[in-house]
């Protein structure tokens, strides 16, 4: 447990009274005080006499003591007030009712982060998922939506050490929503954690968002998609920051199929000529047709290139490919197999 949590409790207690406060380890160590001169001294004979009265109140030395038990009903740690009267007796307990409380919450939050770890990693048996929930008070029925958030290029800080360092790449948000959160929603809580490790710490990011986990079992499920959304993402939207699975169409069912097959697929289409005979100007051209619906006049007019130039291009594509793109069905086979390419480039980078 990290000495911090005792500190920050420590602190407040001087307020309280002029006494000196503190908490020492099963060694007599000195991990928190608030006279900060007496951290790091070392009182082995209190934690002898701490240990064997553990169930009370000690005095000795001119200060009470009072430990704090764990799981195991042995003293982990011991809190201390300076003084043997009646009022140090009485700041000690409320000191240690403070600190105990704090290390519960802490070690319940550690131990859920854990446990939710466990269930995304697929470490963990699915009947145990039920008992281990139950025992950390957890719904295991309510909806929760997984983002994976990956960094970018080198940051001034790292997300592992700001998000705790749950996984060596990546670090998995599990975020319980209501049953209505929509799809966009999902996305504006993700572009909030983007913009937010973005202006705080300087740090570029990708988020992955897996489909809603109606069930604790499901969370392994939800992290995989999140996984895929990014490598999906990487081919097909290079431009997009926030991949959400549903919503990745058909570059999701090319990213899943064999490069073999992908291969095959290309050579039916392009019969006449391959398609990386296409050049880059022919390609920006066909690309813009797609975007604008494959519309002849709004294509020519956002080229700044006349109609029968754009006409005498799709033409041209046509004697190449043997693929007029002004017709909907060699459009769509034309738009898969320019992703199938994409797809298999990207594999030949790796």
């Amino acid at each position: 447990m990290s000495n911090s949590v005792f500190q920050s409790v420590i602190i407040q207690l001087k307020e309280i009274s002029d006494r000196t406060f503190g908490v020492m380890d099963t060694e007599g160590c000195v991990v928190s005080c608030t006279d900060m001169s007496m951290l790091g001294e070392r009182w082995p004979d209190a934690a002898l006499k701490v240990s064997s009265a553990s169930d009370g109140m000690l005095t000795y030395n001119q200060k009470c003591f009072k430990a704090i038990v764990g799981s195991s009903n042995y003293f982990e740690y011991a809190v201390f007030c300076t003084g043997d009267d009646q009022a140090a007796r009485d700041f000690c307990a409320m000191a240690y009712i403070a600190l105990n409380n704090a290390k519960t919450y802490y070690e319940e939050k550690h131990d859920r982060g854990t446990f939710v770890k466990n269930i995304i990693m697929d470490n963990i048996l699915p009947g145990d998922i039920y008992i281990r929930a139950k025992e950390l008070h957890f719904s295991t029925d309510a909806p929760r939506a997984v983002f994976l958030i990956r960094q970018v290029g080198h940051g001034d800080v790292s997300t592992v050490d700001v998000l705790a360092g749950m996984f060596p790449e990546d670090i998995a948000v599990v975020k319980q929503i209501s049953g209505s959160t929509t799809s966009e929603e999902l996305e504006r809580i993700a572009a909030t954690m983007e913009e937010t490790l973005k202006n705080e710490l300087r740090i570029k990011t990708v988020i992955g968002i897996g489909t809603v986990a109606e069930h604790l079992r499901e969370l392994a499920d939800s992290y995989k998609e999140a996984q895929t959304a990014i490598e999906v993402g990487k081919v097909f939207d290079t431009e997009k920051s926030i991949m959400h699975y549903e919503n990745l169409g058909i570059g999701r069912l090319i990213y899943q199929l064999p490069t073999t097959l992908c291969e095959i697929f290309l050579s039916e289409v392009f019969k006449k000529n391959s398609i990386d005979s296409l050049d880059q100007e022919t390609l920006f051209t066909i690309n813009k047709f797609f975007e604008n619906n494959l519309n002849v006049s709004e294509t020519s007019r956002k080229l700044f290139v006349h109609r029968n130039t754009l006409v005498y291009r799709l033409e041209k594509i046509k004697k190449l490919t043997g693929l007029d793109l002004r017709q909907f069905d060699h459009a769509i086979v034309f738009k898969v197999a320019l992703m199938v390419r994409k797809y298999l480039s990207s594999r030949e980078n790796r």
